[in-house]
């Protein structure tokens, strides 16, 4: 009786496991690439996925977006300055039969690919052009890595360059460089403004010259302004054209009458 219970469980153990090793579950996001004797058959999936036990063998492949970061790489630019530059990628399996049976491991050799375009890239331009035209460079890189791994069945769809690290000595001379060009901003503009306003100031004193009336009203304003300060004392020179104004005024009546002598001898006559 003992024997028959042990002989029952070992058969409910191996059928247990022979129902396992037969019925698989692929989700959504992977397929199954299934294997007959070695031989490949096709995909499977998702869902449900019999297989023919001992004979049959399946390997999941995951088809979502995998984000992989590329280390730091130490590279000469063109123009012979050292930097480091990291960079992170984005990539998917398009086609997983491809991406099992093509390469041994489509991960690692991606990042492979990966950091040796970095190097190749950014080493064939300035380092000007790697901070300014930093769009473009990851553009060429997405482009050269996805040709690389296309037969792989594995679909770069995006590669940013992340950090630029420069020495010390080349940021010094870089900070050196944006202050220079400050100053020579802020210099054009200052003498900008100071030919702008000879320019007003000429045309004031022209109008000033053709109308003398407004030097006094603007000698007055002047006084007003100071008067704002609220001083206790206010010394201020007076200018002879504003008292030549009132003489001149004063003096044309006079000038308009006739000689009191000339007016008795008309009436004598």
């Amino acid at each position: 009786m003992p024997t028959i219970l042990f002989l029952s469980a070992v058969i409910a153990f191996a059928g247990l496991l022979l129902l396992v090793s037969t019925i698989k579950i692929v989700p959504e996001y992977e397929r199954g690439v299934v294997f007959r004797l070695g031989r490949l058959v096709g995909l499977r999936g998702p869902g449900l996925v019999l297989l023919i036990p001992f004979v049959e063998r399946m390997v999941r492949v995951d088809q979502r977006v995998v984000t992989m970061d590329v280390p730091p790489q130490e590279v000469i630019t063109l123009d012979n300055v050292t930097i480091k530059v990291n960079a992170v990628l984005y990539f998917m399996v398009v086609d997983p039969q491809h991406a099992v049976v093509r390469v041994m491991d489509f991960v690692r050799a991606t990042m492979q690919i990966a950091q040796t375009t970095l190097r190749s890239v950014v080493g064939q331009v300035e380092l000007d052009e790697l901070l300014a035209r930093r769009e473009a460079i990851n553009e060429r890189l997405q482009r050269i890595i996805d040709e690389q791994t296309e037969p792989w069945g594995v679909k770069v769809t995006i590669v940013e360059i992340k950090d630029v690290e420069l020495p010390q000595s080349m940021q010094r001379a870089m900070a050196r460089q944006a202050e220079a060009e400050r100053e020579k901003r802020a210099k054009i503009i200052h003498a900008s403004g100071e030919f702008e306003a000879s320019k007003m100031l000429g045309e004031a004193a022209r109008v000033i010259a053709a109308q003398p009336v407004s030097l006094q009203l603007r000698y007055l304003q002047t006084l007003t302004e100071i008067a704002v300060e609220k001083n206790s004392t206010i010394v201020f020179p007076l200018p002879v054209d504003t008292l030549r104004v009132f003489l001149d005024a004063a003096r044309m009546p006079a000038a308009a009458a006739p000689p009191p002598d000339s007016a008795e001898q008309e009436h004598s006559a």
